[in-house]
C-alpha cells in the first residue's frame, strides 16, 4: 500500500515563507549553520556581536538561543518594523558578516525554519536546544554553557 506523500520529491532546502497571522502568537524556531560547518561562533567575541546584531535588528525579536562552535538556534517573534523572516535573517547574518570582517568565517547560505504550534511546542523546542551542548560533549550541564541566553521574553 502506498504511503501519501511516498511520491513528493525531497526537499534539498528547507520551505520558507514564515508569515505571522493575524490575531494568533508567531514564534519561529530558527537554525542557522556556518558554511562547511566550521567551528568560528561559540566564542565571546561572536556571542556579542550576534546579541549587539539581534538587538538592533527588530523586525523580529530574538527570544531564547544557543550558539554552537558551527550553528546557532533561536526562537523569534514578528518585532517593527515589519520585514519578511527570511530577509531578517540575511539582514542579521550579513550584519554579523560585515562587523567581523574575516573570510574564512562565512554561513550557510540557506537557514532552517519552523513555525511553534503552542506553548508546550516551545518549552519542549528549547529542553532540546539547551541541551545541544551537553549531546555535543561541550559541557556536563546545559546551565553551564556560556553561548546562551534570552534576549525578549516571548509568549503564547
Amino acid at each position: 500500500m502506498a504511503i501519501p506523500g511516498d511520491n513528493l520529491p525531497k526537499r534539498s532546502r528547507p520551505a520558507h515563507g514564515v508569515q505571522p497571522r493575524a490575531g494568533q502568537p508567531t514564534i519561529i524556531y530558527l537554525t542557522v549553520c556556518t558554511k562547511r560547518r566550521t567551528p568560528w561562533l561559540a566564542t565571546p567575541e561572536i556571542h556579542d556581536l550576534l546579541v549587539r546584531t539581534w538587538q538592533g535588528a527588530t523586525a523580529w525579536l530574538v527570544g531564547r538561543y544557543v550558539v554552537m562552535p558551527d550553528h546557532l538556534h533561536l526562537f523569534a517573534a514578528p518585532g517593527t518594523p515589519e520585514l519578511p523572516f527570511d530577509n531578517w535573517v540575511k539582514f542579521w547574518k550579513s550584519c554579523v558578516t560585515k562587523t567581523h570582517q574575516n573570510p574564512a568565517h562565512e554561513w550557510q547560505v540557506d537557514h532552517w525554519d519552523r513555525r511553534l504550534r503552542n506553548d508546550d511546542s516551545y518549552e519542549e523546542k528549547w529542553n532540546y536546544v539547551r541541551n545541544n551542548p551537553v549531546r555535543h560533549g561541550l559541557v556536563s550541564r546545559a546551565e553551564d554553557w556560556p553561548f546562551q541566553g534570552e534576549l525578549n521574553s516571548l509568549s503564547w
